[in-house]
């Protein structure tokens, strides 16, 4: 396991170099103390300013604002039909992105100033690169730093337009008129993006020995897996191929002007289904990325300490996993944090404090607060999380809880091939059976009677304390300045591209199953050939509750994306009827509703994309216009909570 101690000081200065635009787009972010006349002066300036620029990741992935986790991949997750909102009474938030409605105007707002935040970081880290004067023995590492950024300003728009359809393309630190209008996001914003992970893929050159994967940063590989990515949501969701192994789109890339994008790294003016491919099978060919053995390895719940627990005969055992080769365990060399299957993800370390300010500063950034969002919310209240109720799993909010639909669907696939995929009780907890003292708690909404394991926050028997972390036995652990082991104390990466997407993309652009079926001999699945729903059935179980599915759905749904009986659509109506826990009562199930008329109408009304903040709207006088579905034609009373 790789060490994930590292300095909050050293985090923090380089954090805070600069802020970007306050509010979005209203302050130029080179005017500050360091001005970009005097820097970056050395090569270690612009490492700094490249930490500011990937710091943005962690307030998002480990973030939490007015009752929200900041991860879109969370709300992703909340938004498909693998989860729902689920939490307490109270927690409107969660509930209200499952159900595509709203608790508040501005609700969606902080990910919108953190993403924007992102691209600045990143354009001023390509404006300003030259600055320093570069060796010749330099100059490769100033290519990796120059190449992580267009990654990065591709990664934050990529989000952006996923999460807000039409946005403005900020591609300078002096913004002009032109940049703060809204423009297509489907002819402007994606060639852009596809641009800079080109620019990024080329800059960033393996052979020089920076942008070692799993280290945390970008590398050449991740530049052409995102761009697979960004160009299948394009192509399916945009131009309507629905089934990419027999379609095609080639994407041009021109400015707003329609003039050839001209970047450092791009000397492309299109990108095809070929390239595509053939920047999927470059990855496949490095040989330096594999599936890791144990899909079990992937996931903290399979650590050494756990291992040895179901073992000593002494106390608790978490028998699930004792039939792993210890080997395989998720602390041990090659698994877990840094693993062969990781190609981008985000890192966390021992840096929260809860006096973190700034812009985009908040106390638990450097924590992956998704344990927490997900942890399980069990008991007569204060019950959280004791051994003898979810050992040895610790407690947490309870929301986003996985929904019936994904293990009834999950059944059926199994029971009509007639096998076992592994992946289910690697993903879930089924409470009934795994955790039979399980209880609810009496004011929990939406409940299933799963729980999320992928991610889970875990505890040892050893280490019986409510709240602790098996981090605390990990080499290297420091105690969280958050001070906080419930909230502070979570340090798996997050995977934001994983070996087996790359296997899984490229069979469903070239109909090879091949590569799919190593993704499915790793879960006991039986080999199968290429069909669309083959593949959408095994992106589905490898990725559950890890936020991809949303957007293939979107995707998926191809030129009928629109409508109440496209794919995802459909899908996300499926929920309804379902039986649930309310309020803690096992024997009071009660069937799932939509709050305020369909999930298929809420679909069709909005093309899955979030409301743009009212304040941004404001902000903009005119020139940022709010999505379909959540204007002022919207009444507050059918679609607010």
């Amino acid at each position: 396991m790789k060490k994930y101690i590292l300095s909050a000081a050293a985090v923090l200065s380089a954090a805070t170099l600069f802020t970007a635009c306050n509010d979005m787009l209203d302050t130029d972010p080179r005017v500050t103390e360091l001005t970009a006349a005097t820097f970056p002066g050395k090569p270690a300036d612009v490492d700094a300013l490249n930490a500011a620029t990937y710091s943005i990741m962690n307030t998002l992935g480990g973030g939490d604002q007015s009752g929200l986790l900041n991860n879109p991949f969370y709300w992703w997750s909340l938004m498909s039909d693998d989860c729902y909102g689920s939490g307490g009474l109270q927690d409107n938030v969660a509930k209200s992105l499952h159900h595509f409605t709203t608790a508040s105007a501005n609700q969606y707002e902080q990910d919108f100033i953190l993403l924007y935040g992102g691209v600045s970081r990143a354009n001023n880290q390509i404006e300003t690169i030259d600055n320093v004067t570069w060796s010749d023995a330099q100059k490769p590492l100033r290519n990796q730093l120059l190449g992580e950024a267009f990654f990065m300003r591709g990664f934050y728009n990529l989000l952006l337009t996923q999460m807000y359809g039409d946005i403005p393309l900020i591609t300078s630190t002096v913004i002009t008129d032109e940049m703060q209008e809204q423009v297509s996001a489907e002819d402007v914003v994606y060639p852009q993006i596809i641009a800079d992970f080109v620019s990024g893929s080329k800059l960033m050159d393996v052979a020089s020995g920076y942008g070692v994967a799993g280290d945390g940063h970008a590398t050449k590989y991740a530049a052409e897996a995102m761009l697979a990515r960004a160009y299948m949501f394009w192509a399916g969701f945009y131009k309507g191929v629905g089934e990419l192994a027999n379609g095609d789109a080639t994407i041009n890339l021109v400015d707003r002007n329609g003039e050839a994008i001209a970047q450092e790294g791009c000397s492309v003016s299109s990108v095809s289904k070929a390239d595509v491919v053939n920047f999927l099978k470059d990855i496949v060919s490095s040989g330096r990325f594999k599936l890791l053995e144990d899909f079990r390895s992937l996931w903290q719940y399979s650590n050494s300490f756990l291992w040895d627990e179901a073992h000593d005969g002494v106390g608790h055992a978490y028998e699930y996993i004792a039939d792993m080769k210890r080997e395989n365990c998720f602390d041990q060399p090659g698994m877990g944090n840094g693993n062969p299957e990781e190609i981008f993800q985000i890192q966390f370390l021992n840096a929260s404090n809860w006096n973190i300010g700034g812009t985009y500063g908040n106390p638990r950034m450097y924590s992956n607060y998704l344990s927490c969002f997900w942890g399980l919310r069990n008991g007569a209240t204060n019950d959280n999380g004791k051994r003898d109720k979810t050992y040895p799993f610790n407690q947490g909010w309870g929301q986003g809880t996985p929904s019936c639909n994904l293990w009834d669907d999950w059944t059926d696939a199994e029971r009509s091939g007639e096998y076992t995929d592994k992946r289910k009780l690697a993903t879930l907890i089924d409470l009934e059976n795994e955790l039979e003292a399980y209880t609810y708690e009496k004011d929990d909404c939406e409940e299933s009677g799963y729980g999320v394991k992928k991610y889970a926050d875990v505890n040892l028997d050893a280490n019986p304390a409510d709240n602790d972390s098996w981090w605390k036995q990990a080499p290297g652990y420091t105690s969280s300045s958050l001070d906080n082991p419930q909230q502070g104390d979570h340090f798996e990466d997050y995977y934001l591209m994983r070996y087996a997407d790359v296997l899984l993309m490229l069979t469903e652009l070239t109909g090879e199953a091949s590569y799919m079926n190593q993704v499915q001999e790793r879960a006991g699945v039986p080999k199968t050939a290429y069909s669309l729903k083959a593949v959408q059935n095994e992106r589905r179980w490898e990725f559950a509750l890890e936020g991809l599915r949303f957007n293939d759905m979107r995707r998926w749904s191809g030129v009928d994306g629109h409508s109440e009986s496209s794919y995802a659509a459909k899908a996300l109506q499926a929920q309804r009827g379902k039986q649930i826990v309310c309020l803690g009562q096992k024997a009071n199930k009660r069937t799932l509703e939509h709050m305020t008329c369909s999930w298929s109408k809420r679909y069709a009304d909005t093309k899955g994309f979030l409301p743009k903040p009212q304040t941004q709207i404001n902000l903009m006088s005119g020139k940022l216009i709010q999505n379909a579905g959540w204007d002022e034609n919207a009444s507050a009373s059918e679609y607010n909570l």
